[in-house]
């Protein structure tokens, strides 16, 4: 007999009562702009950083908070366990010290397995939740009201923009039982310390910023944030994102946060060190480079260290538009098979070993990079191919080393300018900012919206109201259950780094069904099928996943080779962070003898491969 998976679950430990939700924040200068930052896609990062160096994100406190100093963990759209396993180390270390977490999933994962309790929340409906559990803490009266009228502006306005987001309306919207999602938002509100932590499930949206900006409220609405041990922590999906942000490898921003358009004194001063002047305009984020690619503005493309033909929605628009460039350039340690598509491919080093750098970490932490072996034949420096493509370009930047490219980045960032080499290696990295060589670095973020001189305090941080958007692909009768994506243990992305060892966990990719829809629809384990959405179709085994709810199935993008998953994404994209909607897919699934929807041919799966 099959049983129905519920859409929560509760774990009772006897321990307190408090939650927290692992800790980040991203640029010192305002919350808000970090919203849009966590959630943005922007180019790959062109830097002295080191790319290949694992990160997670820029926090407010340290991993060892998570496990020390926090009575609680809990996580939003997040399988750490899987998706950034030495992280959830330090998550379980604070767990075995009395902390609870709460897990909020679709699936119930094997993170959500170590929670106090599990709300399977139906994908797309986390602003109603976030409002739901805002407003039980208003009425409730647990609000930080001192927090909220010192520290943060815009409150009356967010108060009445919950207030129609009753437990009853979140209990349908999300599918978790209201008074499951009452008890998080009491142990949460009451916390001594709290820390709210998201990835992917949350940010992979067409409103992935709203999201993120809705979970920034509650923090907010508590007073976690800015506070030793509190805050919020996107989880980072690839290596040294926060690095490559730091560097200014975002379309809107300077090195070191520093706004392109508003900030006159940063653009002045980088002016005078390239010699050349910087155009007041943000650049275009990766959606938008494939939208000037479709329309014919953006017709040459060089990408350093990313793989978009896999990494990408719709593959199949991506690879027709990447192939109808009139010069593609791919720098990178892997034949990828973006780099197969270019026009010249320039291998490069893996700069975690075979070169020297600087990487920042999850806790904002700058460390060294050591070159520790000598490159293959062939594969040179970033720095060195960057510099001998500008020599041959008209420019001569001379052969700077890595020290030397650091030390100009320090007259340039202020948040790193008390980051010499020497201090590095004497404190064992810093924590920015560090705005001179006498300054120790800063454990975490915000304190100053704690501070009572409105001139220490600075500019109060914004609620900013936001509003439930259902997915855009609609589930139909054509098209009735909801695929999402996410990543497995032993695999890394696209699988390019990763597939190149084996491993007795890995698997071969596959469609996860829950026991409800196969026994419904007639599947047995291993058994190829039709899957289909409004883009196309592909052919996968399906696994019995006991994870999954019905109506709810699971795939990761691992192993292009096998299953091109994202023929099925769509790549509708948020407009405030350019991040596209690959959580959230209306697919069917169908016995191969069954003619695809667009009566076109699938694309096969390589079982077993």
């Amino acid at each position: 007999m099959i049983q129905a998976l519920p859409s929560a679950s509760i774990r009772t430990r006897s321990r307190s009562t408090t939650v927290s939700m692992p800790a980040g924040s991203g640029s010192p200068v305002s919350i808000q702009a970090n919203a849009e930052a966590a959630s943005r896609r922007g180019p790959g990062a062109l830097s002295v950083e080191a790319l290949s160096v694992a990160a997670l994100s820029a926090r407010t406190a340290m991993p060892s908070i998570a496990a020390q100093a926090a009575r609680g963990a809990g996580r939003r759209g997040s399988n750490a366990r899987e998706a950034h396993p030495i992280f959830f180390h330090h998550v379980l270390r604070g767990i075995r010290k009395g902390a609870r977490m709460y897990a909020v999933d679709p699936r119930r994962t094997t993170s959500a397995q170590w929670a106090d309790a599990w709300l399977g929340i139906h994908v797309g409906s986390d602003i109603s939740l976030a409002n739901a559990i805002a407003r039980e803490i208003i009425h409730a009266g647990l609000a930080n009201e001192a927090f909220i009228g010192n520290g943060t502006t815009g409150y009356e306005a967010y108060a009445a923009s919950v207030e129609p987001y009753t437990l009853d309306r979140a209990e349908r919207d999300t599918g978790v039982p209201a008074g499951l999602i009452r008890q998080l938002a009491h142990d949460y509100a009451r916390a001594d310390r709290a820390q709210i932590c998201w990835t992917l499930g949350i940010t992979e949206h067409h409103n992935a910023a709203d999201n993120v900006f809705a979970l920034i409220n509650l923090a907010l609405l508590t007073g976690h944030v800015g506070r030793y041990g509190s805050g919020l922590v996107p989880l980072r999906g690839q290596n040294n994102v926060q690095g490559g942000g730091d560097m200014g490898a975002i379309p809107n921003k300077l090195t070191g946060f520093q706004d392109i358009e508003t900030n006159l004194a940063a653009r002045a001063r980088f002016e005078a060190v390239y010699g050349a002047p910087i155009p007041p305009k943000k650049g275009w984020h990766l959606s938008q480079m494939f939208e000037a690619m479709e329309d014919g503005e953006l017709t040459a493309c060089y990408i350093i260290g990313e793989n978009p033909l896999r990494s990408e929605a719709d593959t199949g628009r991506a690879r027709k538009l990447l192939g109808g460039l009139e010069h593609f350039v791919v720098q990178d340690i892997f034949l990828t098979d973006t780099a197969k598509l270019a026009h010249v491919v320039l291998p490069a080093t893996a700069t975690w070993c075979e070169a020297e750098g600087t990487v920042t970490n999850s806790e904002r932490r700058v460390q060294r990079v050591r070159k520790a072996i000598e490159p293959p034949a062939g594969a040179r420096d970033d720095i060195e191919i960057i510099c001998e493509i500008a020599r041959r370009l008209g420019a001569d930047w001379g052969q700077p080393s890595a020290e030397d490219l650091w030390n100009e980045l320090r007259t340039l960032s202020p948040m790193h300018t008390g980051m010499s080499y020497r201090r590095l290696e004497e404190l064992g990295g810093i924590q920015w900012p560090c705005p001179d060589e006498e300054h120790p670095g800063t454990l975490f973020l915000h304190a100053r919206l704690w501070e009572q001189d409105p001139a220490l305090r600075g500019t109060p941080a914004p609620f900013t109201p936001v509003e439930q958007e259902d997915p855009l692909d609609e589930l139909s009768e054509e098209f009735p259950i909801r695929l999402t994506t996410g990543r497995r243990l032993d695999s890394y992305n696209t699988g390019v780094q990763s597939g190149q060892y084996t491993t007795p966990l890995r698997r071969p990719e596959t469609l996860n069904l829950s026991p409800e829809d196969a026994s419904r629809l007639g599947f047995a384990e291993g058994e190829t099928v039709r899957v289909s959405s409004r883009r196309g179709s592909i052919e996968a085994p399906v696994h019995v996943d006991e994870i999954l709810r019905a109506g709810l199935a699971f795939m990761t993008l691992h192993f292009p080779e096998q299953v091109e998953t994202n023929i099925l994404t769509l790549d509708t994209w948020d407009p405030k962070s350019g991040t596209a909607e690959f959580k959230a897919t209306a697919i069917r699934v169908d016995k191969l003898d069954v003619i695809a929807p667009d009566g076109g041919q699938s694309q096969r799966a390589k079982a077993g491969g």
